[in-house]
C-alpha cells in the first residue's frame, strides 16, 4: 500500500481549513483547536509550509498564518513535495538512489514514467477542489423499485 505521512495528511487538513477562507489568519493554536490537531504538530507542519512557500506567516497581534497564494493556485504536488520531498513511489527516481541494482536495472524507465504520471495527476488537483464541501463527496447505490440500481449523491 502507497502512503501519506500523517504529517502530510495533517498538512492537508490544514491547508483545506485555510482554504476554506483564504483572507483568513490564523494562529497556530486557533488552528490546532478548531481541527482538533495536536498542536505541537500543527506547529511543525505550518514551519514547514512556510518556508516552502505555500503559507505565510505574520507577526503582531492580528498576526497568524495565511495562504501564500489562493487556493486554486496551489496544486496537491506542491503541497505533497512541501512536506515529503520529492514525489516518487521508487527512489531509482534519484540518480544518486545508492542502489547497487540500478546500473542492471530493467524496469528504472518503467518506474520512472508511473512517478511522472502520478506527480503530473497530482498537480492537476488543487487545494480549492480539496477544500469544496458543495460538491458530493461519496455516492451509493440507490435501488429502484425495478431492482436496477442508480448512483445517488449522499
Amino acid at each position: 500500500m502507497i502512503r501519506i505521512t500523517k504529517q502530510t495528511d495533517y498538512g492537508i487538513v490544514l491547508l483545506t481549513h485555510l482554504a476554506a477562507t483564504p483572507e483568513r489568519q490564523i494562529n497556530a493554536p486557533e488552528l490546532a483547536g478548531e481541527t482538533r490537531l495536536p498542536l505541537p504538530m500543527v506547529s511543525k507542519i505550518l514551519k514547514l509550509l512556510v518556508r516552502e512557500g505555500v503559507l505565510v506567516s505574520h507577526r503582531g497581534v492580528k498576526g497568524g498564518y495565511g495562504l501564500a497564494r489562493q487556493p486554486e493556485e496551489i496544486s496537491m504536488a506542491e503541497v505533497i513535495s512541501a512536506l515529503e520531498g520529492p514525489i516518487a513511489i521508487t527512489e531509482c527516481i534519484d540518480e544518486h538512489s545508492g542502489c547497487t541494482h540500478e546500473p542492471f536495472c530493467g524496469v528504472r524507465g518503467r518506474w520512472h514514467r508511473i512517478n511522472t504520471a502520478l506527480r503530473e495527476a497530482l498537480e492537476e488537483i488543487t487545494l480549492a477542489e480539496m477544500a469544496d464541501t458543495q460538491k458530493p463527496q461519496l455516492q451509493k447505490l440507490v435501488t429502484l423499485g425495478s431492482g436496477r440500481g442508480v448512483l445517488a449523491a449522499q
